[in-house]
């Protein structure tokens, strides 16, 4: 994008695709989950407040009427609350436009924050954490090198509610392969309840070669899902899932069948869609239109 310092690829959250992009932290503090390759190639700092504040002055002069701005890379969330509050502070007041601020926020990065800074990032106008559960189950988190506890996901979860936050929970379908396909569903659907999110979405694993899981796959002692048994757990996991008012999404490419709704309204609508494709197959996104 125009004029702004971009370092090596850029990611975010689906929704967040008509969303400006300011990059404050480069790569991910973490970077060691075994199913992620998204920035392996990148050595993990946070920017400076002189570099953010020259790329705010480049959205103000190019992109003054912008209305929704992104803080990357993985977990932004991890900067100082200092550098996060001027950050914010002077997108909303050189932008005046601006509507909603959103970021990605480890449980790490929450738990190691007072109640107070959150509050403090709250109300300087970050509105939405994108928070990656992938799993409620802790053999699973093991499994992934998440280095984090389920109890301590719910933990973090509450705490940015707490402080104002709408969170965005992800969790990954398969991501315990076959030995572990039903505790994954069945702790995640657990988790995922005692948090309770604004906003719940579910991807499907996939494993490119360059990913550290890919090594496990090879030699058989991680054994992928097939797509049946793929939509089998996303249905035990809505099936179990005790949640009010909210906005579920496993529309994302690399899902076989597009579900959404709100939930737990529309669970026994979602799971009669599924239970639609396990009979009749044809039904689901072939392998080779799946993207990450």
């Amino acid at each position: 994008m125009g004029g702004l310092h971009y370092e090596g690829a850029i990611f975010r959250p689906p929704s967040e695709a008509s969303s400006l992009i300011l990059q404050i932290s480069i790569g991910c503090s973490h970077n060691a989950c075994t199913f992620c390759i998204a920035y392996k190639k990148k050595v993990f700092r946070t920017k400076s407040w002189p570099e953010i504040e020259a790329d705010i002055a480049v959205i103000k002069k190019n992109y003054p009427t912008v209305q929704r701005i992104f803080l990357a890379d993985g977990n932004a969330l991890c900067l100082d609350t200092e550098i996060l509050l001027k950050t914010l502070h002077q997108l909303y007041r050189e932008l005046p436009l601006l509507e909603r601020v959103s970021i990605y926020g480890a449980p790490q990065d929450i738990l190691q924050k007072t109640p107070e800074e959150l509050k403090e990032i709250r109300n300087a106008g970050l509105e939405i954490i994108y928070f990656g559960l992938e799993s409620g189950s802790d053999n699973v988190l093991t499994l992934i090198n998440k280095n984090v506890s389920a109890a301590q996901m719910v933990e973090a979860c509450h705490k940015a509610q707490n402080a104002g936050f709408s969170l965005s929970v992800t969790a990954i379908a398969g991501l315990g392969g076959q030995a572990l396909t039903e505790e994954h569903a069945v702790e995640t659907a657990s988790v995922i309840s005692a948090i309770n999110p604004t906003y719940f979405s579910i991807l499907t694993l996939m494993v490119v070669k360059t990913a550290p899981l890919y090594k496990q796959i090879q030699r058989d002692e991680f054994r992928l899902l097939t797509p049946l048994q793929d939509l089998q757990e996303i249905r035990l996991l809505l099936d179990k899932s005790t949640l009010t008012n909210c906005i579920f999404r496993s529309n994302h490419a690399s899902n076989y069948v597009p579900l959404r709704g709100i939930l737990n309204r529309d669970k026994n609508a979602l799971i009669a869609l599924l239970d639609k494709a396990l009979a009749d197959p044809t039904l689901l996104r072939p392998e080779s239109t799946r993207g990450l």
